[in-house]
């Protein structure tokens, strides 16, 4: 089932065309992996389909429902949350609590009966933190439940802001350079973790430079260029593909 549509997308910033009426779909229970140059309009995609910019062209569906011009909470509560290039954790409170943090959408808790700690409330509280506990354990980052995220090394922290990212209950993650600053091994288990994710049923965007990873997780690969999509499909079709081939790839089969 199509889950996210993108249609005719455009933006420019003064006389560029960040993002030039690029269109692809993403159907639910995939992950999917945006690639390009540095300043192909990657980041400018995210933006525009969460709501962080406004396209000046274009459409952006969710199940059907065009969410262009919601404002990026209200993108959250319909099914989207997104990760940042640069981790943005609270960086006081302990991995739970940033976990919590992002739960809020999710809480029918207000203020006056967080006050008053009615017994549903309480109910409530205890049923979150189980569930931060539980997407702690998923994103493989237990171990620092009770550590400020100051504390926490810098693989560890993406791993958590992922987990931060699915305390709404989105029905798609958009991911921005993941695997950024990784080792090798933390890059396996981040690998471990997407699949993990997309088992419990959150289908997965993610824009990524990590080609080894991009071709190990991705069942579709959409490729940006200047601001222009040029390519889509499969990886081993991505592999070989000349234009993608002298944007970015570089030599043919270099990734397989």
């Amino acid at each position: 089932m199509r889950l996210l549509a993108v249609c005719d997308l455009s933006k420019r910033f003064g006389g560029l065309a960040a993002v030039d009426g690029v269109s692809f779909d993403v159907h639910e229970g995939t992950i999917k992996a945006v690639i390009g140059p540095n300043g192909a309009g990657k980041s400018t995609l995210f933006n525009l389909i969460t709501g962080f910019d406004r396209p000046d062209v274009g459409s952006v569906d969710l199940l059907g429902c065009n969410i262009v011009g919601m404002n990026p909470h209200k993108v959250v509560r319909a099914g989207i949350s997104r990760t940042f290039q640069n981790t943005q954790l609270f960086e006081e409170l302990t991995a739970l609590d940033n976990v919590l943090v992002g739960m809020h959408t999710q809480l029918r808790t207000g203020f006056l009966g967080g006050a008053l700690r009615l017994p549903w409330t309480l109910t409530e509280e205890r049923r979150a933190r189980e569930r931060a506990s539980y997407l702690l354990r998923l994103v493989g980052v237990e171990q620092y439940v009770m550590t400020p995220a100051a504390d926490i090394p810098h693989g560890m922290r993406r791993l958590l802001e992922i987990a931060r990212a699915l305390a709404a209950a989105p029905r798609l993650l958009l991911l921005d350079e993941p695997a950024a600053g990784l080792n090798n091994r933390e890059t396996q288990s981040l690998a471990r973790t997407l699949y993990r994710i997309r088992d419990e049923g959150v289908t997965i965007v993610v824009v990524e430079h990590d080609m080894g990873l991009v071709m190990e997780v991705s069942e579709e690969i959409v490729v940006l260029d200047r601001g222009r999509k040029i390519a889509e499909g499969p990886p081993l079709l991505i592999q070989k593909d000349a234009a993608v081939i002298e944007a970015y790839l570089g030599e043919e089969g270099e990734y397989v």
